[in-house]
């Protein structure tokens, strides 16, 4: 089993380009395909905690169901937000990667790069062609 767990959505390029650069580090990640099996309330909690941001940070704002839901509005509270969360996993804001350097949402993908135990093993471009790591395995792509 591996020591790296990735919370992903195969739909989202961003998700597909930070499981690429995990694999492209020689590791086979864990991946937990969030919206078939959301985590528990106290998985989220210990994830959103881990990454040290806050719960707002870690909802989609695109998600369909936020403007609907009114989720900008600062009534709601952490725990609201949570169950929110919860009854609606496509507002979880992804890819979360949880390795034994540390958990972050990775937006931008190449964010991962920061918590992976092994270095990259060759060049590595996103999906639309943008270099993020050279043939030497050395980031070339910081935003």
């Amino acid at each position: 089993m591996s020591d790296i767990t990735i919370y992903h959505n195969p739909a989202c390029g961003t998700s597909r380009n930070t499981l690429a650069l995990i694999r492209n580090s020689g590791a086979e990640p864990r991946v937990v395909l969030y919206l078939q099996t959301p985590p528990s309330r106290d998985e989220l909690l210990g994830l959103i905690a881990a990454t040290g941001q806050p719960v707002r940070a870690l909802i989609r704002a695109k998600a369909e169901p936020y403007a609907e839901l009114g989720l900008d509005d600062p009534q709601w509270t952490d725990d609201q937000l949570v169950d929110f969360m919860l009854a609606h996993p496509i507002l979880i804001n992804r890819p979360i990667v949880v390795t034994p350097l540390g958990t972050r949402l990775c937006r931008p993908s190449e964010l991962v790069l920061d918590i992976l135990p092994q270095p990259q093993q060759g060049a590595f471009n996103k999906e639309d062609g943008e270099p993020v790591v050279d043939a030497q395995g050395r980031r070339v792509s910081v935003r």
